[in-house]
């Protein structure tokens, strides 16, 4: 743990900017102790999430969807990547939605939350999801 909070300083403190980067092995390499830590759990250890993720548990809440390409979290823009994860999925979802999904800020840091989601996005390969984020990056710009 005391590494991943010196490479987290480390990444904080270089003067890049904050966000997800799947092509920097650093964040990418502390993401995947985090995500391991926090999130695989839930997500999977290898970001397959929990069987049946599309349909509704016992408890009328979601399983955890995946979060490598088979799943749709691809589909969402870094900034609503992060707010989820930061401060969970109340926040985005219809009023009365409840998840399991819990809020991380207080437990992680916005630099330890960026390292989660390029881990996450570097697995991310094929040229449909690639284009497709591209296209949201460019979006985002305007």
């Amino acid at each position: 743990m005391r590494l991943v909070i010196a490479v987290v300083a480390l990444l904080a403190g270089c003067g890049k900017a904050p966000g997800a980067d799947p092509g920097d092995a650093a964040k990418v390499a502390v993401g995947s102790t985090v995500y391991q830590q926090h999130c695989a759990a839930c997500h999977g250890a290898k970001l397959e999430g929990q069987p049946n993720w599309r349909s509704p548990l016992p408890n009328g809440r979601m399983p955890a969807p995946p979060h490598d390409e088979s799943g749709h979290t691809w589909h969402h823009a870094d900034a609503v990547l992060f707010g989820i994860t930061k401060y969970g999925l109340v926040s985005y979802a219809p009023p009365g939605y409840q998840s399991d999904m819990p809020a991380y800020a207080g437990k992680l840091s916005d630099a330890e939350i960026w390292a989660v989601l390029s881990f996450i996005q570097s697995h991310w390969k094929t040229t449909e999801v690639l284009e497709a984020r591209a296209e949201m990056a460019r979006n985002a710009e305007r």
